[in-house]
């Protein structure tokens, strides 16, 4: 099949959250199944400027027409990366001036319209035209009822799948964001693209779409219930008494994180030669300043700083963490409220505890690799990418019984896991991790089950090519039923 992956992020160019791991990877595993695969996504100076990738102009002047009175200017580029083709798109939205990862989001929601109608242009401008649409999050949602309302014969046979990343982003605005993108005003409904008062795009982008899928099975049940269902778990049991709702478990690029070969870390290692990651603890615990207790374990946490990846919960258990003897490394960026909390238990547990206030992709690795467990406590987890990481680098997760995590993690084979939102909970698990530390030939059980685990993309690309196809038959039914 002839694929188009929309996303507005993409590893190791513009990198916020797990969706740009995702569509850096994913790809690769879709054509080595033999698909012809281009990434769309927005023209960021992160992708035009780098030296990673061979960018040219595809089409130059490009124009786009958003809405009945409104089209602009700009230009198509075409970049080769790996084996990766991707289109990226300019205009006077000036994607371009994002130049670091925290500018991604710096955008509006009239640039998320002309970057899905963009998207189908630079398809019928350059002549090619996918089998598939592949929308990634709240930033596409509107492809697919401009897709479904707009765009005519040449696309009533091409159906669109709508992967839901995080639920809890869902990009709400006002009524005229019809009138901004030219779609009839009866769209307005709670069966279409209204929420709650608001157009809002990642229902948009479910509604409209043949088939949606959010990126672990776990994730897929728990979105249909008031408690992670943001509001539209009503909207997520509707598709899925319909046969519209999947859960396909994210894979990682086994390719890219390999203790034995990574480039950014100093020991390499394996599953049948642990010794070069006691190499990775000391160059970690050196750059740390850290002075960790003998036999204890060195607690990691590489993450976005907010609530749902439960900082509350680790500050509440915090004097139990220390207490038992373990040390901490929290890297990340985000929540002014967390990084203060986590800059005080810096200066009360001097030696003990490290916060890398910072984004630094390679920091991160030797964290994975330098750490003895990685800390997941979140409040819900689509998938989580980090437990998986942490494991291909032999450093043992200690998670909530959540999403994703519920799907990767488990007590007494791979991991720790808790199940209560509470730092109670959360401080037993990490004195069970604390105490199995001790007794080396556990622990390394844990370590290798973990590492010898398939985390790779073979089996859910080929779960996502079968998303395809029932997709296709779909829109075949839909136009017969017309």
């Amino acid at each position: 099949m002839k694929i188009l992956f929309i996303t507005a992020e993409l590893a190791p160019f513009a990198k916020v959250g797990g969706l740009a791991d995702v569509a850096g990877s994913l790809p690769k595993a879709l054509q080595d199944q033999g698909h012809e695969i281009i990434i769309f996504m927005p023209g960021y100076g992160l992708l035009l400027d780098s030296p990673l990738a061979t960018t040219s102009p595809r089409i130059e002047p490009f124009y786009v027409r958003v809405n009945h009175y409104r089209f602009v200017p700009g230009t198509l580029y075409e970049s080769k990366f790996e084996d990766l083709t991707i289109w990226s798109v300019t205009g006077d939205v000036n994607f371009r001036r994002a130049v670091t990862s925290p500018e991604v989001y710096s955008f509006h929601r009239d640039d998320y319209l002309y970057f899905a109608q963009a998207a189908l242009e630079a398809c019928e401008e350059s002549g090619w035209m996918p089998d598939i649409i592949h929308c990634h999050d709240w930033h596409t949602g509107f492809l697919p009822p401009i897709l479904r309302t707009l765009r005519g014969d040449k696309w009533e046979n091409i159906p669109s799948v709508f992967t839901i990343h995080n639920l809890a982003y869902q990009g709400e605005f006002g009524f005229d964001t019809l009138d901004a993108v030219g779609l009839p005003h009866d769209l307005y409904h709670p069966e279409k693209v209204e929420a709650y008062g608001s157009v809002n795009f990642l229902k948009a982008g479910t509604a409209f779409a043949d088939q949606v899928n959010t990126v672990s099975p776990n994730y897929a049940h728990e979105i249909q219930t008031p408690d992670f269902g943001c509001r539209l778990d009503g909207h997520m049991r509707h598709l899925h008494a319909h046969g519209r709702l999947h859960g396909i478990l994210n894979g990682i690029d086994l390719t890219v994180w390999n203790p034995e070969t990574d480039p950014t870390i100093p020991g390499h290692y394996s599953a049948t030669d642990l010794s070069g990651k006691l190499i990775n603890r000391e160059a970690l615990v050196a750059r740390a300043d850290l002075t960790p207790a003998e036999n204890r374990p060195i607690f990691g946490m590489v993450t976005r700083l907010s609530n749902q990846k439960g900082f509350d919960l680790l500050l509440a258990a915090a004097d139990r963490l220390f207490a038992s003897g373990a040390s901490l490394i929290v890297q990340g960026l985000g929540d002014p409220w967390s990084a203060g909390e986590l800059r005080r238990l810096e200066s009360e547990n001097p030696g003990r505890m490290k916060f890398f206030e910072m984004y630094d992709a390679d920091l991160a690795q030797l964290v994975y690799a330098g750490c003895d467990a990685f800390l997941m406590p979140s409040a819900f987890e689509p998938c989580g990418l980090g437990q998986m990481f942490a494991m291909r680098y032999g450093t043992v997760p200690v998670v909530r019984h959540t999403g994703g995590l519920a799907d990767t993690v488990f007590e007494d084979h791979n991991g720790f896991v808790f199940l209560d939102q509470t730092g109670d909970d959360f401080a037993s698990a990490m004195e069970r991790a604390v105490a199995t530390y001790q007794n080396p030939d556990i622990w390394q059980t844990l370590q290798l089950a973990g590492m010898t685990t398939d985390f790779g993309w073979e089996k859910s690309a080929l779960e996502y090519t079968k998303l395809y196809q029932l997709a296709i038959s779909d829109r075949k039914q839909t136009l017969a039923q017309v």
